[in-house]
Formats: structure tokens, sequence, C-alpha cells
């Protein structure tokens, strides 16, 4: 089976993605994290990837799609995959059909985690991150639970700019909805409940 993940930010994509990777088996693909080790690792796509992201320039399409091929050539990904994070509007949307096609797979599922607004900037301005390691936390956690590093809130968890975000969500992301739906394989499921209460959801609306 293979799916994406749509939603805002905070609408809890990375904790579902946990939870299917962990049930499933399924290959998570998430594009910041390719990005972000093609960096670290001096990969030839990740310097290219560098040199936008240093001059705080958006990486091109393709250069991400070349990324997700990449990993899509990995053989923990035939089995199934979960791509988070891309595609973010219907031109990327389209250019990953397209490439997807030529490796002779398809997507199955568009899964979209509904969330009020007034919910969404309560968990964003709730989160925190490790700056060691990574984990996403919350504002209850002194020090990092998994490597005990220090914990901290990103500029663009702060309520300040938490609109900004869902406001490009709206005019860039949300378009991708109607694109999927146009293609009969979107799932909406609502996500403003507990953890449980949503894999449970998902697990239903994609037959598992």
């Amino acid at each position: 089976m293979n799916l994406l993940l749509l939603g805002a930010p905070g609408a809890g994509k990375g904790t579902l993605a946990q939870n299917l990777v962990g049930g499933f088996g399924l290959a998570h693909i998430s594009t910041g994290d390719l990005l972000r080790a093609a960096v670290k690792n001096g990969t030839e796509l990740g310097v290219q990837a560098k040199g936008y992201m240093e001059a705080g320039e958006l990486v091109p399409d393709q250069l991400v799609i070349d990324l997700v091929k990449e990993r899509l050539s990995e053989d923990d990904t035939k089995p199934g995959f979960m791509l988070d994070g891309f595609p973010r509007n219907t031109v990327q949307a389209v250019t990953l059909d397209s490439e997807l096609s030529e490796l002779g797979r398809e997507l199955d599922f568009a899964v979209l985690l509904e969330v009020p607004e007034e919910t969404i900037i309560r968990r964003l301005s709730a989160r925190r991150t490790c700056r060691d390691c990574g984990y996403t936390g919350k504002d209850t956690d002194a020090v990092c639970p998994v490597c005990g590093g220090e914990m901290y809130q990103r500029d663009d968890d702060k309520p300040e700019t938490i609109k900004n975000r869902l406001e490009i969500y709206e005019k860039s992301t949300s378009p991708l909805v109607e694109y999927y739906r146009g293609q009969g394989i979107l799932k909406v499921v609502d996500a403003d409940r507990d953890v449980a209460a949503v894999y449970e959801d998902a697990k239903k609306a994609l037959d598992l």
C-alpha cells in the first residue's frame, strides 16, 4: 500500500505516520528528513539543496522529487511507503504521479487529517523540539526523554508565526485535497481527538 498524508502543520501527521509504520511496516518518507540527511551526508543532491536552504530559498520541486525517487529505490519501500510533507501543491502532485508511473508505482490513498484552527494553534504553541536528536515533545518536557538533550521552541511554533503558516497552507496545500478527491483516493479523518482514536479511524479508512 502506498499513501500520503495531508493536513495543516500540527494536524498530527507525524504521530499517525509513526503508528502506521510501526503497525504495518510501511516505509516512512519524510521529505524534511530526506533533505536534512542529504545535506548532512554531503550527497550530490544534498550539496545542491544546501545552497538553496542557506540562501533562504525553497528547494526546487525537481530536486525534492529526485530525493524521493532515490529513496523509493531502496528495498524497504517495496512492500509500501508513506509520504509525509510532499507534495505541497498540485504542480508537485502532478510531477509525483508522473515519476511514480515511470517507476511502475502509484498512490493508493491520500489521507487528510482535519483539525480546527484553534486546536492547531494550541498544539503547536505547546510543541518543543530536542536540539540534539530532533525528538518532538511538549512544553511539559524539561529535557528530552529520548537522549536527555535540551528542549526548545522552534521559531515557527511560536504563536505569532503559526497563523502565517496556516495561511500559507490554505493557499498552497489545500488545493491538493480537491486534486486527490478528483482521483477518488482521498480519505478524510477527524484528527481533533486522542491519538488512539485517530489511529483506529485511519485504519478503518484504509481498510487495514
